[in-house]
C-alpha cells in the first residue's frame, strides 16, 4: 500500500473531511468513489482514529434505494465522522439447487457510486475464494428451528448460509453497528439471535421497509416483473396494509383483511383486470403508504446475503383456500392464485422472537409475513403489527 507524504500507508478509502457551514456529513477529499477494498488485509489496514464508531451495511449488490437509506441510517448513527463500511457480496451459500445465483445481478460500478453517494467511506467487494478461501466451509453457523419456518421451509440450508456469511463479514468488518432492512423481517430476527446468543460485540439496528409509491417494497428483484406481474404483486403489499387496518381488533380481524383483500385480488385477476395493457394496477385497501420507509436489508435477495435476503430464490409450494378458518397456523404453508400469475407460498403472522404463528389472543409485537412468486420471480414482504396496545 502506498505512503502519503507524512510517510503513514495510504488509506484505500477517501478521508474525509470537516463538516461544512450547513452541518452536513463531511465529504471526502476524492472526487467519486474509491475502488473497492478486495481482500481481508486490505480491510484490516482500514484505518481507524481512536473511538471513532464504525457501521456495516452488508448487502449483495444491485443496490437501490432501499439500500442507500440503510447507509444514511448508517451514517446517521455513527456521525460525520464515523466510518461506514458496505459490503457487496453474493454469496453462494445462501443459494439452493435450482435457485439463481448465476442470475443475480452484479452491478458494482453502479453499486460503488450509490454507497458513495449515499455516504459510504469504504466497499468491501470480495471474491468468493476470499471468503471462503478452502472452498465452502465445513464448520458453518445452524439456523436452529427459527431457520427452518417460512421462508426455511421453502429454502432449506438459506439461513444456515446467511448466518455463516454474516458472521464472517461482522468479524471482518469489526463495526459497532450493523444495519439490516426489516423487509428480510426473518433473517434480521435470526442474526439478532445469533449476535445474541454467541456474544459478538456489536450492536444490530433494523431500518424499516422503503416502498415505491405505489407500495411495492423495493427488491433488486423487480426489475424481473413484467408490468402484469407488477399489477399483481401489489396484491401482497395491499394485503400487509389491510391488516395492519384492522390490527386493532386483534390477530383474527387482520388475519381475515389480509385473505380477503388476497382473494379479492385472485377474483379480479380471475376475470382478467390483470391480463394485459390497461389492467388496473392497484387494489383499493386501507392503509396505502407513500414512497418513504427504509430499506432492504444484508439477507434476502436485496441484502448482503442479500436482503429480499442474499439471492432470494424461485418458491413454491401448495395451494390454500384464502377463506380458510382464521387461527394458529392457518396460513403456514398456504398459496393464493391471483390470476396465472401470483401463487404465495405463505400468509403468516409471527412472534418476532421465534416466528412461530401467534394465537387470536396474543398481545404484544408480532409481524405479518407474505411471501409469493409473481410469474417467474419470488418476493416477500411484512409489516409490523402491535396487539393490545391502548388505542
Amino acid at each position: 500500500m502506498a505512503a502519503d507524504a507524512s510517510g503513514a500507508p495510504a488509506s484505500a478509502t477517501p478521508v474525509r473531511t470537516g463538516a461544512d457551514e450547513l452541518g452536513a456529513p463531511p465529504r471526502a477529499a476524492a472526487d467519486g468513489p474509491a475502488a473497492p477494498l478486495r481482500t481481508a488485509a486490505e480491510l484490516r489496514a482500514l484505518s481507524r482514529a481512536p473511538g471513532e464508531r464504525r457501521a456495516v451495511v452488508m448487502t449483495m449488490g444491485a443496490l437501490h434505494e432501499g439500500h442507500a437509506t440503510l447507509i444514511r441510517a448508517a451514517r446517521d448513527r455513527v456521525g460525520p465522522y464515523g466510518q461506514v463500511v458496505v459490503t457487496v457480496f453474493v454469496n453462494p451459500l445462501q443459494f439452493g439447487a435450482g435457485e439463481d445465483l448465476d442470475r443475480y445481478p452484479r452491478t458494482l460500478e453502479a453499486d460503488l457510486e450509490t454507497a458513495w453517494e449515499a455516504g459510504a467511506d469504504a466497499v468491501f467487494a470480495p471474491a468468493a475464494e476470499e471468503v471462503y478461501p478452502g472452498g465452502e466451509p465445513q464448520v458453518r453457523i445452524s439456523a436452529g428451528p427459527m431457520g427452518e419456518r417460512l421462508e426455511g421451509a421453502h429454502r432449506p440450508g438459506h439461513f444456515d448460509g446467511m448466518l455463516t456469511v454474516v458472521a464472517k463479514l461482522l468479524h471482518l468488518t469489526a463495526p459497532d453497528l450493523a444495519l439490516y432492512g426489516q423487509k428480510d423481517a426473518q433473517q434480521l430476527a435470526l442474526i439478532r439471535r445469533m449476535v445474541r446468543d454467541l456474544d459478538f460485540p456489536v450492536e444490530i439496528v433494523g431500518v424499516e421497509t422503503v416502498r415505491e409509491a405505489d407500495g411495492l417494497a423495493l427488491s433488486s428483484r423487480n426489475r424481473y416483473l413484467s408490468a402484469a406481474d407488477r399489477a399483481a404483486a401489489l396484491g401482497l403489499s395491499r394485503a400487509l396494509f389491510a391488516a395492519r387496518e384492522a390490527a386493532p381488533l386483534g390477530p383474527a380481524a387482520a388475519r381475515k383483511a389480509a385473505r380477503e383483500t388476497l382473494a379479492a385480488r385472485a377474483a379480479r385477476s380471475a376475470g382478467g383486470a390483470l391480463g394485459g395493457p390497461g389492467a388496473p394496477s392497484d387494489l383499493d385497501a386501507p392503509g396505502t403508504p407513500d414512497s418513504t420507509g427504509t430499506p432492504d436489508g444484508f439477507g434476502g435477495p436485496d441484502g448482503p446475503c442479500a436482503s429480499d435476503g442474499p439471492g432470494t430464490p424461485d418458491g413454491s409450494g401448495a395451494p390454500a383456500d384464502p377463506g380458510a378458518p382464521d387461527g394458529p397456523g392457518a396460513s403456514d404453508a398456504s398459496a393464493v392464485r391471483g390470476g396465472p400469475s401470483l401463487v404465495l407460498d405463505y400468509l403468516a403472522l409471527v412472534d418476532p422472537a421465534d416466528f412461530t404463528e401467534v394465537p387470536d389472543d396474543y398481545r404484544g409485537e408480532a409481524v405479518l409475513a407474505v411471501a409469493a412468486k409473481v410469474g417467474t420471480t419470488r418476493l416477500i414482504d411484512n409489516v409490523l403489527l402491535e396487539f393490545g396496545a391502548e388505542r
